[in-house]
This record gives C-alpha cells, structure tokens and sequence, in this order.
C-alpha cells in the first residue's frame, strides 16, 4: 500500500551532509519526495511509496550519518498523492 509521510528530524542535523545521506537512502529503497533544511535547525522530509519502505527509512533517520545526532523523529502520515517522480534535496 503506498501512502505519504511529513517527517521532521531534529537534532545536529544540518552542515554535515545528512540531506545528502537522506537523499541517498531514499533513492535506494525506490522511495520518492523531497528532503530539505528549515530555519531553525531541524531537517524536513516529505516521503511517498510502500509504508513498509518509509518504515525502513525512518530507522536509517533515527540513526542519521556518521556525523549527525538525531535526538527526535516527528511523524504524520499522509495519503498518497503521488506528487513526486524521484527524490530529491531542495533548498
């Protein structure tokens, strides 16, 4: 079944390349979206595919790259809208 996720991470995410991991990650699990820098510090990611592939990427979140430290993963579920054909990092 696919279905859509908004998802914030917060924590040492930004100036050491977690988008580019996030971007990564979701490419290999098929998953298209989005994934992006907010303001105050958190990362943004907008998700579509198999729940069960979104799944898989939240863990991969939850433990970031080398160089990152994730002290929350916030989570909505969405319905798919199939909005997206590929994922990518957006500014």
């Amino acid at each position: 079944m696919k279905i859509g996720a908004h998802i914030i991470v917060k924590g040492l995410v930004q100036g050491v390349g977690f988008r580019w991991f996030v971007e990564r990650e979701a490419n290999q699990l098929g998953l298209c979206g989005y994934v992006k820098n907010l303001f105050n510090g958190d990362v943004e990611v907008g998700v579509e595919g198999e729940k069960g592939l979104i799944e898989d990427l939240i863990k991969k979140l939850k433990v970031g790259n080398r160089m990152s430290h994730v002290t929350d993963v916030q989570i909505s579920w969405k319905d798919y809208q199939n909005k997206y054909d590929h994922f990518r990092i957006t500014f």
